[in-house]
């Protein structure tokens, strides 16, 4: 780790953007509405684990792995909902993200 924190997080969000399909999660999740029906609204409590899963074609397992490195970066949230988990995008760390990138590099 560097001493200052911004490369630090910029480099923790660039490894959450290094994997095409992460970032593809990001972009669909711009629209929660567009994903299937669900008993909570999207738009509150962030897209089931299951729809992410089931758009990105991949295992649960991997789905998984990928929101973890996500929200690690702080680019999603999470939330509980009975057994499942829901994302949703931290619209205000990506707004830093940007601000970031601008004035850092």
């Amino acid at each position: 780790m560097s001493k200052n924190p911004v490369e630090d997080d910029l480099a923790l969000a660039f490894k959450a953007l290094s994997n095409p399909t992460r970032v593809a999660i990001l972009r669909w999740l711009k629209n929660p509405s567009d994903f299937p029906p669900q008993l909570e609204p999207a738009e509150e409590v962030g897209v089931c684990l299951k729809h992410i899963q089931a758009r990105a074609g991949v295992s649960q397992s991997t789905a998984s792995q990928y929101m973890a490195t996500l929200q690690n970066a702080g680019l999603v949230t999470s939330t509980r909902v009975g057994q499942w988990t829901h994302y949703k995008r931290s619209e205000r760390r990506i707004q830093e993200l940007a601000a970031d990138v601008s004035s850092e590099l």
